[in-house]
This record gives structure tokens, sequence and C-alpha cells, in this order.
């Protein structure tokens, strides 16, 4: 049975023995659910199963104090869902729903608290959230603050995915269909589109009204009859999954010019979205931001989308949804203005009659905008990178760089990103060159780690491409690790480096805060505790050579490789979360008061329960410092 394989890689399950697969495997019901079905819904009292999913997608959902159900997570085959309440007797903290027809196995309550008796790792497993002190505050700060806002509609349309919205089972017609045919049954279904499926039910192609009016109607002598589907349609057509973002799907079909769009989960047809259903759900404001950055037709235009990002970052965090999704969110608006100021500068240098050489090149991003964490007052951290071209070409490549670099970073202050204070920008050339010349850089910061060098790294190392060819990107990340791993001390110095200073929290529990200077009285959210959060886990995720980007998605993949417990990741993610939620909490008020968005707060003017959390989360950090310390000092050379 394929519910015991499963098992027996994951946790908490795989370090049993084998008689409690077998009586797992002799007790196990097999159900069906069809598309779109709660399994159970939020506050609901508990079925007694611990459901595995043996083929289909569930997600997870969650009512916002607004009465709205959003979508929290996803789980495919081989998840479970359902199980913390056999533990806790208390109601589902959230509702299951199939995306699609979905089969799972049900194991009985009974078999999981038997051996949850025997193997105690059973239970700690599924009432780990519900006992971490970091989330439950966490949870009850969030809620508060979502209870207080007034604006949860605005932001809702963000949330959601195309899962929630898109039309399914999607209408489809066999390419040997007549157009008479197809014509026939969209006006049955009263849609627009059409998809084109083989026998096998694998896509083909997509038939839009327009489609039937050009091809056939409009056509001299066309037959109706004698047109098929595969004649008229529109083959391999672009396609998006079910758990796109609808901020992504909007942006993505106005840049394709597209009105349909397939929604394919693994080549499998799950339903199709129109631009019709995107603007029945899109936001007044927020929704209008990102198409805005992109139709932006100078500096100006821009300038007064970043001052709007303060509006949806408020609007975001009203919902209790996790803080990293906030940033992610806000990540992409913030990529998409840097993009277009990208762009507007190239026209510039056009029509100024300066030509970009005939080379391969990207430009990155670094950074926080690199991990897509992005606030609301990220500064620069940028830079080029070149095909290796010959040397007698340098001069001509700089000739453009050089001062296309100088009139981008200007235009980014100019537009609302401050210029970086370590100059780590496209327009200083130790932030430019050739992958070779990259590869020198990197090699002299790895088996030289002076401070300064390490720092640089530290910011470098998030590097992601934002315009060019992504492929120089991946090389360039294929050089650093490469590097890293001929001389793993490097990582023993960025940590000596890094772990110099402690969380700003004393032995009795008081917050040490600065004393002189324009942050007297207060401490940094960022300094004192995120910083280290993003530091330790890239450490980590350097020595295992991860590809994954943000902080959250490093963790993850650290945890599935046995770096870290699931409870001990569960403390640094829950930490992560709520130390940038207060962090974004107080930028938004800091701009909303004409003031620059800054990452330091006075902890005296928190709620008792705000500084219980922001104890607690110091107090996980500094976990999570200790054990890198202990980690990388085994060996440094």
């Amino acid at each position: 049975m394929a519910i015991i394989k499963r098992l027996q890689e994951t946790e908490p399950f795989k370090h049993l023995p084998e008689e409690v697969f077998q009586e797992i495997r002799e007790s196990a019901t097999l159900k069906k659910f069809p598309a779109n079905v709660h399994i159970f819904k939020q506050n609901a009292p508990p079925t007694g199963y611990l459901y595995v999913i043996k083929e289909g997608m569930i997600e997870i959902t969650v009512m916002t104090p607004g009465g709205l159900e959003m979508v929290v997570d996803y789980r495919k085959e081989g998840s479970f869902f359902g199980g913390t309440p056999i533990f806790t007797g208390e109601p589902y903290t959230g509702g299951a729903r199939t995306v699609r027809a979905t089969e799972c196995y049900l194991i009985s309550e009974n078999i999981i608290k038997k051996y949850a008796e025997t193997y105690p790792q059973i239970s700690a497993f599924f009432t780990r959230i519900v006992l971490s002190q970091v989330r439950k505050l966490y949870s009850e700060i969030v809620l508060d603050h979502s209870k207080k806002a007034l604006t949860q509609m605005e932001a809702y349309p963000f949330k959601k995915r195309l899962s929630e919205i898109m039309t399914s089972p999607a209408l489809s017609c066999r390419p040997e269909d007549s157009a008479r045919t197809v014509a026939r049954r969209l006006s049955e279904g009263k849609v627009s589109s059409i998809l084109v499926l083989d026998t096998g039910g694998s896509l083909q192609g997509i038939i839009s009204e327009r489609d039937l009016v050009a091809k056939v109607l409009a056509a001299a002598q066309a037959d109706p009859d004698a047109v098929t589907a595969a004649e008229i349609m529109t083959s391999h057509p672009y396609a998006l999954s079910p758990d796109t973002y609808m901020f992504e799907a909007m942006a993505y079909m106005s840049t394709h010019r597209l009105r349909h769009l397939p929604v394919l989960d693994r080549d499998e047809v799950v339903g199709v979205v129109s631009i019709r259903d995107l603007m029945r759900f899109r936001s007044q404001k927020a929704m209008l931001l990102v198409g805005s950055a992109r139709e932006a037709s100078d500096l100006g235009e821009l300038a007064a989308i970043v001052r709007e990002i303060v509006t949806v970052a408020r609007t975001l965090l009203s919902e209790t949804r996790s803080t990293p999704d906030v940033m992610e969110i806000l990540s992409y608006i913030h990529h998409t203005i840097i993009r277009r100021t990208y762009e507007l500068c190239l026209e510039q240098m056009k029509a100024e009659g300066k030509q970009p050489p005939d080379i391969r090149f990207c430009f990155l991003i670094m950074g926080s905008g690199g991990r897509r964490e992005m606030l609301l007052g990220p500064d620069q951290d940028n830079g080029f990178i070149y095909e290796n071209f010959p040397d007698e070409r340098l001069e001509e490549v700089e000739a453009f760089f050089g001062p296309f670099a100088e009139k981008l970073v200007q235009a980014l202050a100019e537009v609302g990103y401050p210029l970086c204070q370590g100059k780590v920008m496209a327009n200083n050339t130790a932030w430019r060159g050739r992958l070779d010349d990259w590869n020198e850089r990197i090699g002299d910061w790895v088996n030289n780690p002076e401070p300064q060098k390490v720092r640089y790294s530290s910011i470098f190392f998030d590097f992601v491409p934002l315009v060019g060819d992504s492929e120089l990107a991946q090389g360039l990340r294929d050089i650093v690790h490469q590097h890293i791993h001929n001389f793993q001390g490097f990582l023993y110095h960025m940590m000596s480096l890094d772990l110099r200073y402690k969380v700003p929290v004393g032995l009795l529990g008081r917050f040490i805060v600065e004393k002189s200077g324009k942050h007297k009285g207060e401490l940094s959210l960022k300094q004192g505790g995120t910083v280290y959060i993003v530091d330790c886990i890239r450490m980590f995720a350097l020595e295992k050579e991860i590809q994954a980007i943000t902080t959250l998605e490093r963790l993850k993949e650290l945890t599935r490789r046995n770096v870290f417990e699931n409870e001990t990741a569960e403390h640094i993610r829950a930490a992560f979360e709520a130390l940038n939620f207060m962090r974004l909490r107080n930028e938004i008020a800091l701009v909303e008061e004409g003031r620059q968005p800054s990452h330091y707060i006075s902890p005296s003017t928190l709620s008792k329960t705000e500084q219980d959390l922001l104890r607690e989360a110091f107090q996980a950090v500094g976990k999570l410092q200790d054990a890198t310390k202990r980690h990388f000092a085994k060996s440094p050379f």
C-alpha cells in the first residue's frame, strides 16, 4: 500500500517499527471526495481521522475576521492533514477543501493515539504548533490587529489563488470536433472559450469566440461543419498552476495579452480562468499597482506608485495571512517598479544614441530584494553580470554600462529606493563584471575573509536575476557554491563576524535599548533579530548548496534534510514571522505619520503581550545563534 511507503519516509512516523505500519495497513480505509467540497470546515468537531492524500489536492483554509475564506496552504499526494485535533480534542483550526477529485486514506485516531503512548514524538509533532509560545502570542497579536482593521475586502483579492476563482471543470472539445459543434458548446455553456483536449485528456489548444469569428465566420468559404477545432485552435497555449496568486496571473495575462488561460496541475487540466474572472475579484486600488507600474511612462509615475505601497501593506496586514506572504507580494510590486525603471532608463540611453553592446548580460538585485523579503523602505543592492567576452571588448562594454548603471542608480533613488550606504550598487565597478571577474572576486572574498569582504558576501549571496539572461545568474550561483565547497572555513569566518553580537535581551529578560543618539530608548528588530535568522539560515544553506533563496524556503529544505528538527524549525519560523510583522506594522505607522520607515522600535510603547512576543522571538533567535556557533566552530579549516 502506497500509504505505508509514504509514512515510512515522513515525520513523525519514519522511526516507527514495522508492526505499527502493519496495523495501519490493515485498518486504513480509502475514501473518495469530489472536487470543490469541504472534507471538514474550520471550527468543526474532529472527525476522528488522520487524512493521508493518495491522489488529488487539498486546500487548507481559514476564515478572516471579516468572514471571508482564505487559502493558507496546499497539500498534495502523500501529504497528510487533520491530525492536530486528535491530540487537542479541539475543533479544527482550519478547513480542508478539495481542489479536484481527491482520494484519501483515513487512519483512525484510535490507532494514532495507541502508538503515541509508546512513541511520544507522534503527539509532540501534531501539538508542536499549538504549544509554541512564539506562535501562540504571534497569532493572538495578528488576530487582534486584524479585528481592528476595516479594509479586509481590498486585501482579499491579493490573497486569492487561481484554484479559488477558476471555472472547473473547464469546458472542452476534441480536436476533430467541427466549428459548429464548438460554437454550440460555447453557447450552451455561456462561456467565451473552450479547451481542446485529446483522448487522454492532454491539453492541445484553446479556442475563443474571437477565433470562431476570425477563422470561420469572417473567412471566405469556410464551412463550419468541415472546419475542425484543431484547425482554428491556438496550439500550445500559455498556462499557469492552480496555486498561482491572482496578482501574478493578472500581471502574466497582461504581459502576454491573454483573455483566457488554462490552469494545469502537472500537465493535468483542472480549470480555466478569464481576464473577466480576475477583474471580478479585483481590488479597487491595490491590484492596480502592478499594472500601473508596468505601464508607467516616467519616473514621477513610478515614485507615486512607491508611495502607494504603504496602502497595500496596511491592507494586506489586516488579513490573518502570514507576514512572509505579505513580504512576497510587496517584493513582487517592488520588482515590477525596479524593472520598469530599468526599462525607462534603457529607453533614454537609446534615445541618446547609445545602444547596448551585443553581449549576454544580467541585472541582479540582492539582499532583501533577492530573497523576496522587501518591506516599505528597501535601499538599493544591485549589480551586473556579463558573459565572458575578450579583454579587448571591455572598453566598449563599459562605455555603455558605466553611464547606464549611473543613470539607473540615480533613477531608482528618484523613484524611492535610497542609495546603499555601502555602495553595493551597479554604478560601482566592483559590482559589475564578467563571470570570470565575479569568479575571481568571490574567490577573494572566500579565501581572504576580511570583515568587509564577509559583509559584502552576506548581501551578495542572496542575488536573483531581474532583467537579462538568467542563465548567467545560475552560472554565478554555481561559482559561489564551488568556492564555498572548496573552502568551508569561510562559513566559520562568516559566523564569527556575524554572531559577535547577541539579541537585545538581558539575563533577566529586560530589553537592551540604545543609550544615546536618535534611536535612544529603541532597539532594532532587524539588527537585533531578523538579520540573525537570515544569516544563520543562509550559512547552513550555503554549506548544503541549497538553491532556495527565501529564508523560509531555505529553512524548509534544511528541515527536509534533517539539519533542523521540525520543532526547532517551527520556533525559528514563528520568530521570523513575528519580528517581521512587528517591523512592518511599525514601518506603516511611521510612513503614515510622514516619517521614514525604520526597523527601530521602542519596547515601552508595546502592550504586555507584544513585549512577551518580542522577548520570546528574540530568545528563539538566540538559540539559533548558539546552534549556528556550535555547528560551524567544530572544524573551521
